[in-house]
């Protein structure tokens, strides 16, 4: 089998033993759900760390990807603010074991698991810096607003979102509800920019390559 496919098949393999065991599931445990041997498994990604890196680019590129159409999709202030939220919760609650696993560094843990997340988050809010700045009338604060909501809206999401995966007090959409409604004040009662367009940068690889 050509190295590619196999790559993703050993990835697929990966996310299933995670999702079962948690973030400190082992290479031998990887390697058996995979159903070959753990040499094999090392030929592949190195070690560990290496698998890490590999799982954090499918994961979160796919993120990326997702809420960067959440923010271009052509729906009313308000619906796309939801829809944006809402597809960054939908992200995390698909895996939450894999989402640990690139937040959450287990003891001791040498691999930088934990810290996996914050290049993607970084250029999250960069894309929800861009869509405030394009789309809505700040006036003449616009710049100094645009990036300080991209970065605010992307650590409280992140914030409420781990206390959200954790706990489970609320289904996904009040949730959603919940984070748009304090959101809303300013959004609300700024126009849109006559000339607005949709953002359309294109995204970088969430490790910076």
């Amino acid at each position: 089998m050509s190295r590619e496919p196999r790559r993703e098949q050993l990835l697929n393999a990966a996310d299933r033993v995670i999702q079962r065991e948690g973030p400190g599931a082992s290479m031998n445990a990887i390697a058996a759900e995979a159903g070959i041997t753990k040499p094999i498994l090392y030929r592949h990604f190195g070690d560990r760390n290496g698998l890490i890196r590999a799982l954090t680019e499918r994961h979160t590129g796919g993120l990326l990807a997702a809420v960067r159409a959440a923010l271009a999709e052509p729906l009313e202030r308000r619906d796309r603010v939801e829809h944006v939220l809402d597809t960054y919760l939908a992200g995390i609650e698909a895996r939450p074991q894999v989402y640990r696993l690139l937040t959450h560094p287990e003891p001791g843990d040498p691999s930088g698991a934990g810290n996996a997340l914050a290049p993607a988050l970084k250029q999250i809010a960069e894309e929800i810096t861009r869509a405030v700045q394009s789309q809505v009338d700040l006036g003449a604060d616009r710049d100094l607003l645009s990036e300080a909501w991209g970065r605010g809206i992307t650590g409280m999401v992140l914030a409420a979102g781990d206390w959200w995966l954790e706990t489970r007090p609320c289904p996904r959409t009040r949730m959603v509800q919940a984070l748009a409604d304090l959101l809303w004040g300013r959004l609300a009662a700024a126009a849109d920019l006559p000339t607005a367009v949709l953002p359309a940068a294109p995204l970088e690889p969430a490790n910076g390559d």
